[in-house]
């Protein structure tokens, strides 16, 4: 039975969230001033992705990236931690000051939401982010993939509506002065911050290896010649 947004208890509100439409955006990168060091790195990314002839635009790749390191890598490895717990394993830490898994699903949604769908997207911010933290023991792992589910189908959609403005363009979003390239890389972050929190607890959970890069040999060295 499929799940809707008024099915979820305490989270209805974050679900509610999910409902956006949204405009996202392009940029020519060497316009951006006053970069942090991690903006800086990018750009030069792609300016080196383009000098070898890379065929997609700035604001291509920059999508590109964002799907890869959000969608490709952490939601892999958040499903891959939550196919290894139990439900009842959702809300429990090693102390009050970690949050359990389930919350932290339930907080990365909720800043993708803010930054990304609400502050890039112009939407209201109706997030309740301190609800993210309190105990939610009746949310199953059905319940926080549709959440996530939904959340990738708005990101999408944001990022396939995009303008010439957005990534240049300043936002305040929770506070904070940053552009629409910042927001779109403090998410990357966000997710793959918290992403190594749940694989973290999954492990102290179920004393197993998540095995990410099960059949890959990672100490091959780079072919310089």
């Amino acid at each position: 039975m499929g799940l809707e947004p008024t099915t979820l208890g305490t989270t209805n509100r974050c679900s509610n969230q999910l409902s956006y439409n949204h405009h996202f955006c392009e940029c020519k990168y060497s316009q951006i001033l006053f970069l942090s060091k991690i903006e800086a790195s990018f750009f030069l990314f792609l300016e080196n992705q383009m000098n070898q002839g890379c065929n997609m635009s700035s604001s291509e790749l920059v999508i590109k990236e964002f799907e890869n390191r959000v969608f490709n890598e952490s939601y892999e490895r958040i499903y891959r931690c939550m196919s290894m717990i139990e439900d009842k394993d959702l809300w429990k830490s090693p102390n009050t000051s970690i949050p359990a898994i389930g919350n932290l699903v339930l907080h990365i949604c909720g800043n993708a939401r803010q930054w990304i769908l609400s502050g890039i997207g112009d939407r209201e911010d109706n997030r309740d982010r301190n609800m993210e933290f309190m105990h939610h023991p009746k949310i199953k792992k059905s319940e926080l993939v549709f959440l996530l589910e939904n959340l990738k189908v708005n990101l999408k959609q944001t990022l396939s509506e995009l303008n010439s403005d957005a990534i240049e363009k300043k936002y305040t979003i929770q506070g904070f002065e940053v552009n629409g390239f910042s927001a779109m890389v403090h998410v990357i972050e966000h997710f793959s911050y918290h992403t190594g929190q749940i694989t973290f607890l999954t492990k102290w959970l179920t004393n197993k290896n998540t095995e990410y890069y099960g059949g890959l040999n990672l100490d091959q060295l780079n072919n310089l010649n």
